[in-house]
This record gives C-alpha cells, structure tokens and sequence, in this order.
C-alpha cells in the first residue's frame, strides 16, 4: 500500500512539475466563486454539476498543454490554425444556435468553433512572426493582417461580434508585444475610427438596436433597454456587502436576463457587494499578472509573443464584460471569463492557461 501510495505522488508530481502552482491556485479560486454563483443563479445542481464537468476538462487540456515543449506547440500551429477555420466554415452549413448559428452539435456536446479561434489566431500570429524581422515592417504588417482579418471576417458574419472582436484583439496583441512602432499604432487606431461610420452600415439590426440602447437605455426601458437596466440595479443594489449568496432578487425574480452567462456578474455584484467584486477582480488582476510574468520569461519570441497575447486576451474578457453588465459599454455577448456558464469558452481559457504554463516552465530548456 505504501509503495502504491508513493508510486502515485510521483505519478501527480511528474504531471505537475511544469505547472505554475500560483496561476493555477489563482484559477482554481476563480472557478470555485464560480461554482458557488451557478449554484445561486442557476437554482439547481445539475447546472453545477456540468459547469464542474467542464471545468475539470479545462483543466485536463491545461495539464497536457502545460507538458508540451512551445518548439512543439510552434509546429503544429499551421494546423490548429487551419483546422479552427475549417471547424467554422462547417458552422455556417450545420451550425445551430438561439439568434445565431454559433455551435456545431457534435452529438455529446456543442462546440463553439470561435472560441477555438481565440487560441489558434495568436498561435498563428506568434509563429508568423517567430521566423519575422521584429520589429514587424509593413510587408509583415500586411501578411499579419491577413491571418487575423479573415477569422474574424467568418465570425462577425455568423453573426457573432463579441466573439469577433475578441479574436481580433488575440491577434493584435501578439502584434502589439511584437515591438509594433508606436506611430504606427496611432495611424491604424485613427484608421479604424474614420471607419467607423463605414462599419455602421454592415451592422445586423439587432447590434444597431444594442448601441443605440447604450448610448440612451430608458428611451426602451421595458425593451431594448430592459437588460442593461436590471443589471446596473443588481449592481447597485449590491451596496458595500451584498445581500447574501442566494438572497438577491433581480436574478432570482426573473428580472435579470442571462443571469448565469453574459449577466452572471451582476448577480455577483449583488449577493457580495463591493467588497466580493474587489475580490474577484483582484483574482482577475493577480492572474492577468502571474500570466504576463511568465510570458515575460519566455525566452523563444513564439513563446513571448503568444503567452503575452492570450495573457492580455483574458484581461480584455473582463474589462468588456464587466463595462457592458455596467453599462459603460454596449452588450456584446462576451461572457466574465471562468466566472459565466458556458463549456467551450471555459474549455479554451483554461486550455490558453496551460500555453501560458508551457511558455514559463521551458523558459530555461531552450532558446530562439
């Protein structure tokens, strides 16, 4: 029995030695404040019970992830990038979904190929650049491009804008620690507002309804309006310490929308007040942090890049969700990382962690 027992702590040990202990306890109480609001928003156990089930795949994906070499993960990138776009062009043919065919319904569970775009683009970026001159010229500008503009051309077409932009900013932070030249940050930034007024017109009408509601929600307060309203009294009702686990009444009166996906912070904010949303944000913060130090170490520029991207990606989860739930910014659909229900997002996050956990455990092994 003993040397069972001993042969067992050395088969976890074996598993865990290239696992950043603090960035996975940094995760795992991210994900139990998590199971706790399911439980709260959701009202039953079977929706714990899958958010459990999907969280332990999660973290199944970052411990093999975690024990890969980034010399591996580089070579296989192409086809992870063009496997991702395959998997989405099949959405527009068997895609199913409420208001936009995002998932494919593989029979045992539905995936959601954007999702998988959120890793394979700023893989596929960070490769691009790894064999680059850096910093990036605009011939390599122009190629960069291409590799983010067309994913994220197929989702926004879905559509799926939220999903959309996120996969866009994965690809432009790779970019962006690539040692862009700062002119030439400010020269695309003001490109992309003139087009901004272009970009208005391709606009499904419901996207148009959500800014519009945005920029004034009580002109619909009993429609358009109705969700973003419900959300910043949850919020505000919240006060300093909340009303309780389970004790608040915007969610459990049905007055709040998507309480347990895009709107679960809400809920958050208004059981544990203040004080819980400074808790979690700084868990946010700490693990946004511990990831970026890690991508830091990195040696190999792949490496560098595509940690330090999929880092800065997580931390725009957050900012977006948090600003739309609060109405500083306009509903997207982007869910609170780890926090909102939902499998292939909480699938692919954990997965982007075990990258990150590759990048610092092989930091010393091998150079670029």
């Amino acid at each position: 029995m003993t040397g069972l027992l001993r042969w067992l702590t050395g088969w976890v040990w074996r598993w865990l030695d290239r696992v950043d202990l603090p960035l996975l306890f940094g995760l795992f109480a991210i994900m139990g404040i998590s199971l706790m609001v399911q439980a709260s928003a959701g009202g039953d156990l079977d929706s714990v019970l899958k958010q459990g089930a999907r969280f332990v795949i999660g973290l199944a994906a970052l411990l093999a992830l975690s024990r890969l070499s980034p010399a591996d993960l580089r070579n296989w990138t192409p086809l992870a990038y063009l496997a991702s776009l395959l998997l989405l062009g099949l959405v527009f043919v068997f895609g199913s979904g409420r208001s936009a065919n995002l998932w494919l319904n593989l029979g045992v569970f539905y995936l959601q190929p954007g999702e998988l775009l959120k890793l394979s683009v700023p893989m596929m970026v960070a490769w691009f650049l790894h064999q680059a001159v850096l910093p990036p010229g605009w011939r390599t500008l122009a190629i960069t491009a291409a590799i983010i503009g067309f994913p994220v051309a197929l989702t926004v077409l879905q559509p799926d804008l939220g999903t959309g932009l996120l996969v866009g900013a994965s690809g432009v932070f790779a970019v962006f620690l690539a040692g862009i030249a700062w002119w030439r940050i400010a020269l695309f930034a003001g490109l992309g507002l003139s087009a901004l007024p272009v970009g208005w017109q391709f606009l499904m009408p419901y996207q148009r309804d959500r800014i519009l509601t945005f920029l004034d929600p009580e002109s619909d307060p009993l429609g358009a309006g109705w969700n973003i309203i419900q959300s910043k009294i949850a919020i505000g009702s919240g006060g300093m310490t909340g009303k309780g686990w389970g004790q608040g009444t915007q969610a459990h009166l049905d007055f709040l929308p998507e309480h347990t996906t895009d709107f679960v912070f809400s809920v958050y904010s208004e059981e544990f007040g203040w004080m819980g949303v400074v808790l979690l944000l700084g868990l946010y913060l700490f693990v946004v942090g511990r990831a970026l130090w890690l991508a830091a170490q990195a040696r190999d520029t792949y490496a560098r890049l595509l940690a330090g991207a999929l880092a800065l990606t997580f931390s725009v989860y957050v900012i977006v969700n948090g600003g739309m739930v609060a109405g500083l910014l306009p509903v997207v659909g982007v869910p609170m990382p780890l926090l909102s229900y939902g499998g292939t997002s909480a699938v692919s996050l954990l997965a982007g962690f075990g990258i990150v956990m590759a990048a610092g455990a092989h930091r010393r092994s091998w150079g670029g």
